[in-house]
C-alpha cells in the first residue's frame, strides 16, 4: 500500500497568514482573539472572536473573478497556492486528472447566505443577485479551487462540522492509497459569519473574552475563522520529483457515539473508539505517541470528557504525554480547526517544539493531565495525534509522524 506524505502546507489564521508567521505566533503563545470588527455585535452577549485581518484575495486569485466566489473559497485558494509554493510542484509536469481536492467545512459560504437574506428582507426576492445563489453551495469551495488551479481529479467537500478537516484528510489518504490520484489538496476552511456567531451565542457556549481549555474556570469556546490545507502526495510521486517531505500521514480513525446532537458523550466513548481505530490502522501502540493536539474547545463538557477519553486510552501514560489546545490562541475555526491543528502537529514534528495552551490559570481536578500550560516546550516528537470532535458526535483522530525512509 502506498505511503502518503505531506510536501507543502498553506494556512491563514487569526495569528498568521503564512505558516512561518503562524508558527512563530503559536510557539510564542500569541492570542489572536479580539473584539469583532466585521459586523456589529451590540445585540449579542459576547463580542470577541478570531478574524483574519487584512486578507487580500487578489494576491492569490488570478483566474477566477473574486466577486463571483465566497470568502471561504478565496481563503482555500490562497492556502492551496501557499502549499504549492512550499512543495515546489511544477503543474506543467503533472496530469490534471491525477490531482484532487478534499476539503472539509462546517458552514460552507455563510456570508453569501447572509447577503442573500439582506437583499431579500430589504429589497425582495426579485432583487437577490443571481451570482450569489451560485456561490452558496458548500461544494463550490473545492470546485472553485479546482477551477482556479485547472485540475480535474477527485473533488469533494465533507461537511462533518468541526471534525471535517480530519475527515477530509482521511478521505484524501484513502484516495491516494487507492491510486485515484497522485496529489491531493486536503484540509478544511470556514469563514467568519454572523450565522455561526449567533448560533453559538444561542447555545450559551461562547466565552466572554478568552478561551481557556482545560482550565477550572473555562467558560466556553471562541468562534473564529481560518483555513488549513495540506498538499499530500504518494511517496512514490514525491520521490520521483525529489520533493522535500515534511511529515507522513499514517492513518486516521472515525467514530460516532450517537449520544447527543451538540454534547459529547460524558465518558468520551466516541473519542476513545476513534483513537483506537487510528492506532490499529497505523499499527502503532499508545507507547509510540509523543504528543496530542487536543480538540480542547474550552467548554466544560468537552474538556472533561476529552480528559476521561485520554485516561481510558493511555491509562497511566496519559499523565506523561504532553497535550495542548491551540484553540486557546486562534479560537475555534470550525471546519478548518482539525486541518490547522494537523499543520500545527507538522510544525511540532519538524521543530521539536510543542505549542502551549495559553490562558491556563487554575488546575481543574477533572482535567488533571499535562496541558503544556502557557509556555511552549521543547520535545522530540516522532508520532503525534490530532483529535477533533464535532456536533452529531462525529469524532476523529489523525495520526501523523516524522518521515522515515524505512
Amino acid at each position: 500500500m502506498e505511503r502518503v506524505v505531506v510536501t507543502g502546507v498553506g494556512i491563514l489564521s487569526p495569528i498568521g497568514k503564512t505558516f512561518d508567521i503562524f508558527w512563530d505566533s503559536l510557539i510564542k503563545g500569541v492570542n489572536g482573539i479580539r473584539e469583532i470588527n466585521s459586523f456589529d455585535t451590540s445585540l449579542f452577549r459576547t463580542h470577541f472572536g478570531g478574524e483574519i485581518l487584512n486578507f487580500q484575495p487578489g494576491e492569490y486569485i488570478t483566474r477566477l473573478k473574486i466577486e463571483n466566489i465566497g470568502r471561504a473559497s478565496q481563503l482555500a485558494i490562497a492556502a492551496a497556492k501557499m502549499a504549492i509554493k512550499q512543495s515546489g510542484l511544477d503543474f506543467n509536469k503533472l496530469n490534471p486528472g491525477k490531482i484532487g481536492v478534499s476539503l472539509g467545512t462546517t458552514s460552507g459560504e455563510p456570508q453569501v447566505i447572509e447577503e442573500i437574506d439582506e437583499a431579500w428582507v430589504h429589497k425582495g426576492m426579485d432583487h437577490i443577485p443571481v451570482n450569489l445563489i451560485y456561490q452558496y453551495p458548500c461544494g463550490m469551495i473545492p470546485a472553485n479551487l479546482a477551477n482556479e488551479l485547472e485540475i480535474k481529479g477527485p473533488n469533494i467537500i465533507i461537511p462533518t462540522a468541526c471534525a471535517s478537516g480530519n475527515y477530509a484528510i482521511g478521505y484524501a489518504l484513502n484516495l491516494l492509497q487507492a491510486g485515484k490520484a497522485d496529489v491531493i489538496f486536503a484540509g478544511g476552511v470556514d469563514a467568519f459569519s454572523k450565522m455561526a456567531f449567533a448560533g453559538f451565542n444561542r447555545l450559551f457556549s461562547i466565552a466572554p473574552e478568552k478561551c481557556q481549555p482545560f482550565d477550572k474556570n473555562r467558560k466556553g469556546m471562541i468562534v473564529s475563522e481560518g483555513v488549513g490545507i495540506l498538499l499530500l502526495e504518494t511517496l512514490s510521486h514525491a520521490r520521483k520529483r525529489n520533493a522535500h517531505i515534511l511529515a507522513e500521514i499514517i492513518s486516521y480513525g472515525l467514530s460516532c457515539s450517537c449520544y447527543h446532537m451538540n454534547r459529547p458523550h460524558p465518558q468520551g466513548i466516541g473519542a476513545i473508539h476513534a483513537m483506537h481505530k487510528a492506532f490499529k490502522a497505523g499499527k502503532v501502540s499508545v507507547n509510540d505517541i509523543d504528543y496530542i493536539n487536543a480538540h480542547g474547545t474550552g467548554t466544560p463538557a468537552n474538556d472533561a470528557a476529552e480528559t476521561i477519553a485520554y485516561k481510558e486510552v493511555f491509562k497511566d501514560l496519559a499523565y506523561d504525554i504532553p497535550i495542548s489546545s491551540i484553540k486557546s490562541m486562534i479560537g475555534h475555526t470550525m471546519g478548518a480547526a482539525s486541518a490547522i491543528e494537523a499543520i500545527s502537529c507538522i510544525g511540532t514534528i519538524n521543530n521539536g517544539i510543542i505549542p502551549p495552551t495559553i490562558n491556563y490559570e487554575e488546575k481543574d481536578p477533572l482535567c488533571d493531565l499535562d496541558y503544556v500550560p502557557n509556555k511552549a516546550r521543547e520535545k522530540k516528537v516522532n508520532y503525534a495525534i490530532s483529535n477533533a470532535y464535532a456536533f452529531g458526535a462525529n469524532d476523529s483522530t489523525l495520526l501523523i509522524s516524522k518521515f522515515n525512509e524505512k
